[in-house]
């Protein structure tokens, strides 16, 4: 089995994020991804310029995470994203 790469999917909410997971489906139906927590996901990494134009589509960004969040997620908390502007 091939390695799997986590990717991250920054969305404007919930609703953008069901809609990359539609899109993909329409898009690349043989080509399934696991979801390993909210707003990540496992693809296979030749599959990543295709998921980041899907969720481009669906007015988000996809970005390769780390293989561990922890780090990142200690960064945010010590420098938190100003707010988006609507």
């Amino acid at each position: 089995m091939q390695r799997r790469m986590r990717v991250e999917v920054e969305a404007r909410n919930d609703y953008w994020r069901k809609a990359i997971k539609v899109e993909w489906e329409h898009q690349f139906p043989a080509r399934l991804f696991e979801i390993d927590a909210e707003g990540y996901y496992l693809i296979d990494p030749e599959w990543l310029k295709d998921f980041q134009a899907v969720a481009k589509q669906c007015l988000s960004k996809a970005i390769p995470a780390p293989s561990d969040p922890g780090r990142r997620l200690w960064f945010r908390r010590l420098l938190p994203l100003p707010p988006k502007e609507k």
